[in-house]
């Protein structure tokens, strides 16, 4: 089907004023495909003619005005609709394919009990997989669902359903919303209902998750974020019933489906989890609610402003949590894991503006669901807030709102509303921040006097390599720092003070701004200063040499954690960019983590540690050193925690450690662990342990096909399953790895989850000689992966991505087939944006 195009969208949107959709849907024909009737009422220019999309099995009917239309008219998906009338009905009466990808309506038999559960995803051009509509997000009409299920299911939509004495669920129609935003899950769901402020909830999984489904915890946190919600903005929620579903084999965390969000089913913790994916899971609870008004209440006209709807839902997301949880610290967790991603993607090819321009069609929007349109545009929103101020914000969205409700708006829209109640040019701002790409980097230059205070400080603010005069203006905190003497222990870092700088975006002829720092000079010179201390703005912070030093001999010991996370933060990117030594940042890791008391930082780091730092940033000879400087690091954590005194920390370290398993003695460890079922003084090997331990015992010939085979056995869950793909597709075995290939290319065979699963366990730094040989088939393999979809693109161009194979050889098989014409959209993306973190880890490499 091809993608629809700008142009198309809008001459559409010129011709039709779609009134109302209803669909009825026959969930009880099998397991490979269901019936789709829809009625389509809208308006048209006369004499005009146009399409709407639908991608079935069989085209059974279609009835424009009462005339038939011929079924193979269809073309690609579309269906013309030739000499329209003023006032025009479609009927259309499909069979309709069942998805295994996550795209359209998603087909799932529960192996834990052999249930069955179907569950929609529509966005962002997948409507048509469910539906015959007119698929783009300004085009909204109410849609009335009704649908045929087997009678011991549920179904839940938009809307409230009842099933009627026909055994029919019916539901009311929804207000007007986008086509993309359309819901129907089904299956025998286990469901608890409650009600907040008038607003009736429900939580809702499989039956085989009941136990995990933890409802009254997710349940507080809603109510919480709906209070927030309801201060902050004058519109109170708009859908009536507000039903949060956790499905199986969701492509993306969670999709914001008015009345009906869904979530990925690994938001219910099987095993032991700590704070941060409790946190996360809490933070994307408040993202997609906060959709409800950004994106499902006024609607982008245009997938180039998608950042209306996930960089507002990404920052009022760790905005509320903060705010109204426990999770007080949930913006540590954004700058330590989740920002890092903006910083990457926007040092790709790829870059592009958070406001982007020049996306042409479907298949490009898709590609911008990246790290740019969320924790970028997240972080340039707080900015705007730290300039704007609360007040002046949340007035200019609240007319926003007000005058677009129910409606579509575009970037111009809201920067009026905040324009107007701000009294400040946000036009500019935006200009500088939402429509251009990169990011700026902040450093202090320091002159120190004979006495030993400071003569002169300078913010030196430089923007992107190749765009200096593309500068942007910053309002940040920093902090000064003190080395002083706490005995035994060494010494530590104690704040000096905090103050407030604005950097405005006035560069000099060579794109370079330069800001006096008056409030230091004359002062004794401070130990380390952290430019951005609250990380407020975005950009890339370097510390001067002094700082550099005080940072490495006791960055553990500042008592402001999100201060930490800032310098971690800036030593990852110091690695990336080739400026420290992945030697020497994994030495800060030896030295300061195991005294690290946040879960979100220790996990971020170790993971960075590993799967970059030692897995593409080190050369082959010299990985193993790095492995031990981390498993020694994590041995650390696990001899301060002995005491019991914090099991996630405990936690973190084992994950890490399994991760880092790959001596004989290390393997023979794990063989240990297995047996007695837990790690000496905890903790216990549940499930996703114990599936940990296996894959690392499977990819080092330490465990194999029988061994799977129990542990399957012994957990049969889907979870399970994605388990036993991930090790066969590691085991050292030339026949394995060939049938873990066979089934990765192979069509149908795999669902979404277990070829994202078989993809993760095929390549193994360890084994880069068994498997040197699937380098090349891999580039020559992948283009047909193009062919199966955007999902299936997306998995095998990125998770199945040799990233380890770190080698000039590799970088021109990748450069070759990136030369191919017939590489589909997602899947060229994929692999550009692959390919450019190929080439930075060979220049950190120094080949």
């Amino acid at each position: 089907m091809p993608a629809l195009t700008r142009a198309e969208a809008q001459t559409r949107a010129r011709l039709l004023d779609v009134r109302s959709y209803s669909v009825h849907l026959d969930l009880t024909g099998g397991d490979e495909a269901f019936h789709s009737d829809t009625v389509v009422r809208f308006g048209a220019e006369p004499g005009s003619e146009t399409f709407a999309e639908i991608r079935p099995a069989r085209l059974r009917r279609a009835l424009l005005n009462g005339r038939e239309l011929d079924p193979a008219s269809l073309r690609d998906g579309r269906l013309p609709l030739p000499a329209l009338a003023a006032d025009n009905e479609l009927r259309v009466e499909a069979d309709m394919p069942y998805s295994r990808t996550g795209e359209g309506l998603h087909r799932f038999t529960d192996p834990a009990d052999g249930e069955a559960y179907v569950a929609s995803q529509c966005a962002p051009d997948d409507a048509p997989r469910l539906f015959a509509c007119f698929d783009q997000p300004d085009l909204k009409a109410p849609i009335e669902f009704s649908v045929s299920a087997p009678p011991h299911w549920t179904v839940l939509g938009n809307v409230a359903g009842e099933r009627d004495e026909d055994g029919r669920w019916r539901f009311a129609p929804t207000a007007p919303i986008s086509t993309y935003l359309a819901a129907v899950v089904a299956g025998p769901l286990h469901s608890v209902r409650t009600e907040h402020d008038g607003i009736p909830l429900g939580v809702h999984c499989r039956r085989s998750l009941a136990p995990y489904l933890e409802a009254e915890e997710i349940l507080e946190i809603t109510r919480r974020a709906f209070d927030r919600y309801h201060e902050l903005f004058e519109d109170r929620y708009p859908f009536g019933k507000y039903d949060q579903v956790f499905v199986p084999e969701l492509n993306f965390g969670a999709m914001e489906n008015p009345g009906c969000v869904t979530f990925r089913d690994e938001f219910l913790f099987r095993s032991a989890v700590t704070d941060v994916e409790r946190e996360t899971r809490a933070v994307v609870i408040a993202h997609e609610m906060a959709h409800m008004w950004f994106g499902n209440l006024v609607t982008m006209r245009w997938w180039d402003d998608l950042w209306l709807n996930e960089s507002f839902a990404e920052y009022m997301g760790y905005r509320v949590v903060t705010e109204t949880t426990r999770f007080t610290t949930a913006w540590t967790g954004f700058t330590i894991a989740r920002k890092p991603g903006g910083y990457d993607a926007d040092q790709r090819r790829s870059t592009h503006p958070v406001a982007a321009e020049g996306i042409d069609d479907t298949a490009a929007a898709q590609t911008n669901f990246d790290g740019i349109s969320y924790s970028k545009g997240a972080s340039v929103l707080r900015q705007l807030v730290a300039w704007l101020g609360d007040e002046a914000f949340f007035a200019g969205i609240n007319a926003y709102f007000a005058e677009h409700r129910f409606g579509n708006a575009t970037m111009a829209d809201l920067l009026d509303a905040l324009t107007a109640a701000s009294g400040r040019d946000v036009h500019d701002w935006a200009e500088r921040w939402l429509r251009t790409s990169g990011v700026d980097t902040l450093r202090l230059e320091l002159t120190e006097g004979e006495d030993g205070t400071t003569a002169a400080a300078t913010v030196v603010h430089t923007g992107t390599p190749g765009d200096p005069s593309a500068l942007r203006p910053h309002r940040i905190t920093a902090a000064t720092y003190d080395l002083v003497d706490a005995g035994e222990d060494g010494r530590r870092l104690r704040l000096r003070e905090r103050f407030a700088i604005d950097l405005p975006a006035d560069a000099d002829a060579d794109g370079t701004a330069r800001v006096p720092l008056e409030r230091l000079a004359g002062a004794s010179r401070p130990d380390l200063i952290v430019l951005d201390d609250g990380d407020l703005s975005y950009a890339k912070l370097r510390l001067d040499e002094r700082s550099r030093r005080a940072a490495a001999e006791a960055l553990s010991t500042i008592e402001d954690g999100l201060t930490r996370a800032v310098i971690w933060d800036t030593a990852r990117d110091m690695v990336r960019d080739g400026e420290l030594p992945a030697a020497e940042f994994l030495a800060l890791v030896e030295a300061h983590l195991p005294a690290e008391p946040d879960v979100s930082v220790v996990e971020a780091v170790l993971a960075f540690g590993r799967r970059q730092a030692a897995d593409r940033y080190t050369t082959p000879a010299a990985r193993p050193a790095a492995l031990a400087a981390l498993a020694g690091a994590c041995r650390k954590i696990l001899g301060r925690t002995a005491d019991g005194s914090a099991p996630a920390l405990r936690l973190a370290a084992v994950r890490e450690l399994i991760r880092c398993a790959e001596t004989p003695e290390a393997l023979a460890e794990l063989r240990e662990w297995l047996r007695d079922q837990r790690v000496p003084g905890g903790p216990a090997l549940d499930p996703d342990l114990r599936w940990s331990v296996l894959a690392q015992l499977c990819a080092h010939g330490a465990a194999g096909e029988s061994d799977i085979g129990a542990e399957v056995a012994r957990d049969p869950s889907a979870t399970g399953q994605e388990g036993a793909a991930r090790c066969r597709a590691a085991l050292p075995d030339p026949a394995a790895k060939e049938e873990a290939w066979r089934r990765l290319f192979t069509d149908g065979a795999l669902s979404n989850r277990l070829l994202t699963a078989t993809a993760q366990g095929f390549w193994r730094p360890a084994q880069a000689d068994l498997t040197a040989g699937f380098v090349e088939r891999y580039f020559a393999d992948v283009p047909s992966a193009g062919e199966r979809g955007p999902a299936v693109a997306r998995a095998l161009g990125r998770e199945l991505f040799p990233a380890h194979a770190a080698t000039p050889a590799t970088v021109r098989a990748a450069e070759e087939c990136l030369a191919r014409t017939d590489l589909t959209t997602p899947l060229r993306r994929a692999l550009d944006d692959e390919l450019d973190d190929l080439r930075r880890a060979l220049r950190v490499r120094g080949g």
